[in-house]
């Protein structure tokens, strides 16, 4: 670019970590692969993704929960090109239960700064800061509204 010339490069591309969490009442697989659903969901809508931004998914879910993988709900909305990976988290005593946690790795233009992450349910007492309101929550599409695993607008 030369001096004085008014136009700008691209932002760079970076891989970004985006986290996410949400409880479920229950173990059972209905109540983890809606409750896992439901976070994909807001986590793509809020930050405009693409399956093919998505370089890859770590799940993870508190000891008590064991009756499915919660990766299936991704495998479910279509993202069999991304690798998925399962996990339990580390046992701490007085920790919140039932909880089912998602770090997504993308592709993006976007700073850190304007990544949305996103803690639904019981999990919004661990990051206050990151909870959707009522308004936020009511704008998310429908589970029926997500084909490919990419939000419909």
């Amino acid at each position: 670019m030369t001096e004085g010339s008014s136009v700008s490069s691209p932002a760079p591309l970076a891989c970004r970590g985006i986290r996410g969490a949400t409880t479920v009442t229950a173990n059972t697989s209905e109540e983890i692969l809606e409750a896992t659903t439901d976070l994909i969901v807001a986590m793509v809508h809020l930050n405009d993704l693409q399956t093919e931004e998505i370089a890859s998914a770590i799940f993870t879910t508190t000891t008590d929960l064991t009756a499915t993988f919660p990766a299936l709900a991704a495998r479910e909305m279509g993202w069999t090109e991304v690798p998925l990976l399962c996990t339990h988290e580390m046992e701490v005593p007085g920790a919140l239960g039932h909880v089912v946690r998602i770090l997504l790795h993308v592709n993006t233009v976007r700073t850190a700064a304007e990544v949305r992450h996103v803690y639904l349910r019981g999990a919004h007492a661990l990051r206050p800061d990151w909870g959707l309101s009522e308004a936020e929550l009511a704008s998310l599409p429908k589970r029926r509204g997500v084909a490919s695993g990419v939000a419909a607008s």
